[in-house]
Formats: C-alpha cells, sequence, structure tokens
C-alpha cells in the first residue's frame, strides 16, 4: 500500500493532556465577567447557585451524546466528520465553512482582545493596546503550534494546571474567608426581573467549549475507551470549580454586588489577598486567556485539516506535518483569518461583545445538528458502540431543545455581529457548489 505523503495524527494525547486541552477552552475569562449577569437575573443565592449547577448537568448531557459520536466514528475532524456522514458532504462542508470563518476564529480572537484588556492593565501600550496584544497573541500562539503538537499540548497542560490550582484556592479561601468576614449586603429584590432563560444563556456560554475534546480523537490513546472519560471527567471538575468559585462571589461579595460589579474577579481577589488583588486577577485572567487561544487554536485547526483532506480545492490545508505531528497550512490559515478579525475588532467601540455576537447563533445552530446525527447513526445496523448515551433517545432529544432556545436567544438577543456571522456562514453555500464543479 503506498503511504499517504499528507501524514495523519498520531495517537500521543493520554487522558489527562486531553482533559486540559477541554479545561484550558472551558475554564477561560467567562468565569471572570458574566456571574453578575446571572445574578442580575436571579431571585436569591439558592436561585443564582442552582443556575451553575443546571449548567453543569446539561453540559454533561451533551457530553454524553458527543461522548457516544467520537467513541463510534473518532477522527481528526470531529463534528464535521459526524455531519458530513450523517447528512452529506454539502453540510459537513458547510459546517467546516462556518468553524472556520465564525466560529473557531471568532474565539480565537474573542480571548485575544479579552487578554488585551486584561494585559494593558499590566502595561498600557496605547490607544490600541488591546488589539495589539490580541495581534501577538494570534500570531505567537500559531507559530507555536506550528513548532509541533508536543511543546503545545505540554505548554496547554502547565496553564490549565496554575488555572484549576489558583481557582480552586481561591474558591476554598473566598468560602473559608467568609465565615469570619463581616455581612455582606443583602441583596434587593426591588426592581428586579428575575429570568431563567437569560440566566441560563450566560452559564451555558460560561460552559461552552466541551465538545472541542472530539477534535482530539483521533490523537487521544484508546479512544474508544477513555473518551467518555475525558469528556464525563473534564465536565465533572468544571461543574465544581464553578459551584465553588461562585459560593466564594456569594460569600464575600454577596448576590447585590454581584449584580452591580463588572470585575468581580478584582474584587473577589482584592477582599482575599488585599489590595494587591487588582494585579494578581488580571495576570491570571491573562494566562486564562491564553490557555483558552491556545485550545481553540489545536482544535481548530484540525478541522481545517479534515475538511482540505476531502475537498480537492482546499486541499493544502489537508496536509498533515509527521514530523511536529501538526496541519501546518490549516493553521496558517486559522491564523490568518483570527488576525484579520482581530484588526477588524480594532475599529469597534466593543470589541469581545461584538465576538461572543459573531459566533453565538452558528455554534448552536452545529451543536443542535450534530447532536441530531446520533439519531440517524443509530438506524444504522453497522453502527458499532463502545458507549452508548444513557437514556436514550430522552437524553438526545433534551439537550437539542436546549440547543434550539440558545439558538433562538443568540439571534434574537444579540448584535449586528449575529448577522454579520450568519452571513458569512450563508457564503459557503456558493464556495461548495464551486468546489463541487472543480
Amino acid at each position: 500500500m503506498k503511504k499517504d505523503s499528507r501524514g495523519k495524527p498520531r495517537r500521543i494525547f493520554n487522558n489527562f493532556n486531553a482533559i486540559a486541552v477541554i479545561i484550558g477552552i472551558v475554564i477561560g475569562i467567562g468565569i471572570f465577567r458574566l456571574p453578575s449577569m446571572v445574578a442580575q437575573n436571579a431571585a436569591s443565592e439558592l436561585h443564582y447557585l442552582s443556575f451553575w449547577i443546571a449548567g453543569g448537568i446539561i453540559s454533561i448531557i451533551g457530553a454524553l451524546c458527543y461522548a457516544e459520536l467520537a467513541s463510534a466514528k473518532p477522527d481528526a475532524g470531529g463534528e464535521y466528520f459526524f455531519l458530513t456522514k450523517a447528512f452529506g458532504p454539502g453540510t459537513g462542508f458547510l459546517f467546516s465553512w462556518g468553524r472556520m470563518t465564525v466560529i473557531q476564529t471568532g474565539s480565537i480572537t474573542l480571548a485575544a482582545f479579552i487578554l488585551g484588556d486584561y494585559a494593558s492593565v499590566i502595561y498600557d501600550l496605547g490607544t490600541y493596546s488591546s488589539s495589539i496584544y490580541a495581534g501577538i497573541t494570534v500570531v505567537g500562539l500559531t507559530a507555536l503550534n506550528i513548532i509541533g503538537t508536543g511543546p503545545s499540548k505540554n505548554i496547554q497542560t502547565a496553564m490549565t494546571s496554575i488555572i484549576v490550582v489558583v481557582l480552586l484556592l481561591a474558591g476554598l479561601a473566598g468560602v473559608l474567608t467568609g465565615f469570619s468576614a463581616e455581612p455582606v449586603q443583602a441583596a434587593s429584590d426591588s426592581g428586579v426581573t428575575t429570568s431563567a432563560g437569560a440566566a441560563m444563556i450566560f452559564v451555558l456560554l460560561t460552559y461552552g467549549g466541551w465538545n472541542e475534546g472530539v477534535y482530539l480523537s483521533a490523537e487521544i490513546k484508546d479512544v474508544r475507551k477513555n473518551i467518555s472519560r475525558v469528556l464525563l471527567l473534564s465536565l465533572a471538575t468544571i461543574t465544581v470549580l464553578y459551584v465553588l468559585i461562585n459560593s466564594a462571589y456569594l460569600q464575600l461579595l454577596g448576590l447585590e454586588t454581584l449584580r452591580n460589579s463588572d470585575t468581580i474577579g478584582v474584587s473577589l481577589s482584592n477582599k482575599i489577598i488585599g489590595s494587591g488583588g487588582s494585579f494578581a486577577m488580571a495576570v491570571l485572567i491573562v494566562i486564562s486567556a491564553l490557555s483558552t487561544a491556545n485550545a481553540t487554536i489545536i482544535t481548530g485547526a484540525r478541522t481545517n485539516y479534515a475538511l482540505g483532506r476531502d475537498f480537492p480545492l482546499l486541499k493544502f490545508i489537508g496536509q498533515w506535518n509527521h514530523a511536529n505531528n501538526t496541519p501546518v497550512n490549516a493553521l496558517l490559515l486559522q491564523g490568518f483569518i483570527a488576525f484579520g478579525l482581530v484588526i477588524l475588532g480594532g475599529f469597534t467601540e466593543e470589541a469581545v461583545s461584538t465576538m461572543v455576537d459573531y459566533t453565538a447563533p452558528v455554534f448552536w445552530f452545529f451543536i443542535f445538528l450534530t447532536t441530531l446525527s446520533l439519531f440517524v447513526f443509530r438506524r444504522n445496523p453497522n453502527y458499532k458502540l463502545s458507549f452508548r448515551v444513557p437514556l436514550y433517545p430522552l437524553t438526545p432529544l433534551l439537550f437539542m431543545t436546549v440547543c434550539l432556545y440558545l439558538l433562538y436567544s443568540s439571534v434574537v438577543f444579540t448584535g449586528w455581529g449575529a448577522l454579520v456571522g450568519i452571513l458569512i456562514l450563508l457564503l459557503g453555500l456558493p464556495v461548495y457548489y464551486f468546489a463541487q464543479n472543480r
């Protein structure tokens, strides 16, 4: 048999490495900003904490569905591979196009801009300080991944370990300190309009990114046995950390302060370690943003590689560098698009908000379709299962209902960025037909 000159992924990720990538994507900057928006829609402290517990449960339900898909059909293309096999190459191409131009590149840019905001607190580079830091982040992390998957995953593991340890210590310190601290201001219900639906939008956005684990399925050792463990252990860890850190927010700051603060992470660190908390928190959030951006770059390039592998028009990104075990051309294209979004974001007043709007509708649409593919595969008598989602079909149906609600919310309650993201996704249709004609 002739060897494929383009190369293929090697199985170099153990469970710990894969868990580090997933946690690195999920536990990013959201936990330091979005809890205030959740608190604005909570009637009480118990109500507030129940949202975070519910978010973990919903995410675990989704992970169970994805674990069955990834264990039955492991591939570097992840969701692209599932959608192509279930609904045909057109759907798979449109997903990869949307992921390459909207979902993944928008998420990388979002993390880079938040890094830029907090890095500017440490050292300001002038008017375009955030954009400069964001551009350096995209270029630097893309270069790191081109050097090789080995160095990238090792640095990812180190950054994720730092974040988990710091959050764990901060949560425990916050809860323990709260017992001896002065009572916090009681929450006032006057003028507060609570909405569980609105709260869950922000909660699930904070939990978002766990699905990226399936893009490592071609590189995880003994994937059919381990992918379910990787996804479930990742989300169990994340849920515990989120409930712990939010308990610390309540214990030290109180629900009323949470509702009215945009810098709750800084407020918490100031309560625990004093006036030096602002600098310490800025450093932690920079590390968190680096971790999120790097993990997103790792998984995003895998989809681009799978797209180029299957479509001759884009075959230049379907090459795998065997020596470095990395898709170099796919990384370069992804970095180029993300850098372009950084330039675009530099001319908007709310770059972070624009990137959230830009990615959300496309993201939830394809999460819904991927879960739907489970029903298509179950009808195939040759569909071999090493892991079965519990309580099928109720489990995937419940998760799909959540996806549809979030898709609706992300279109109705967001700004012009959402329309731009949808338009760029639809531009993939003529590109697909051109590729087919070629």
